[in-house]
């Protein structure tokens, strides 16, 4: 009796075995690449997916000034440009910016200070980020620019509290910037102390001003800095 059940047993796992291997062979033959039809039109500006089939949710490859104008009409953009402009706008009377100064913004995201800047005039601004954002910013990496000593005459960040290695990214600020020039600096809200900490980092620069302000809603304090000197040579 037992025999008897172990071999109907075994027969039934090899039946089972048998079906579910049919199965998987008759949906992959079934199963195409793709589901586009084959007699369908090739259309070599879209890309689609090797292996969906919802084609009828195709997404068209748009070229990056395109991609741009659509992004730069969008609100948020033009409110955080605005946001960025209240906060230029006063250097210009300050004549730390002008039409001919150079400047360089790192970290600068999408490019929403780039922008802001160069509206207001100013015709060398120059953007950095570890992802690159064509045309307002370019791939570097804010820890070690590949700028000479003192080449530009104002330099800006919106995120040094992102800085991996915050003096390393200070040192590399204050290179860029001529003596005479200034750094601007944003970062969270913060005191007295805080801003002396922030200032200690600099230390070819002295503090020009710090004050609280909103960027975009939200709060924080920019740290107003003239470049004194020259950095050693490395």
């Amino acid at each position: 009796m037992d025999r008897e059940i172990d071999i109907f047993l075994k027969r039934l796992s090899f039946a089972a075995i048998t079906i579910a291997s049919l199965t998987l062979l008759f949906l992959f033959l079934q199963t195409p690449d793709t589901c586009i039809p084959r007699d369908a039109p090739l259309k070599p500006h879209l890309r689609f997916p090797k292996s969906t089939c919802d084609f009828t949710r195709t997404r068209s490859h748009l070229p990056t000034h395109k991609k741009n104008t659509r992004l730069w009409s969008t609100r948020h953009w033009i409110n955080r440009l605005q946001s960025f402009t209240d906060l230029f706008s006063p250097l210009r009377d300050l004549g730390l910016l002008r039409n001919h100064s150079k400047v360089l913004c790192l970290s600068a995201g999408a490019g929403h200070e780039v922008m802001s800047i160069s509206n207001l005039g100013v015709e060398d601004v120059t953007g950095v980020e570890l992802i690159e954002s064509p045309p307002l910013v370019s791939r570097a990496d804010p820890h070690n620019l590949p700028f000479f000593d003192g080449a530009f005459d104002f330099a800006f960040t919106a995120h040094f509290d992102e800085a991996l290695f915050p003096s390393r990214y200070a040192a590399e600020m204050e290179r860029m910037v001529r003596p005479g020039g200034a750094s601007l600096v944003l970062v969270e809200e913060c005191g007295v102390g805080e801003v002396k900490d922030v200032v200690s980092l600099f230390r070819n620069s002295r503090l020009f001003e710090s004050r609280n302000v909103s960027l975009s809603g939200m709060r924080m304090t920019s740290i107003l800095l003239r470049t004194i000197k020259s950095p050693p040579s490395s």
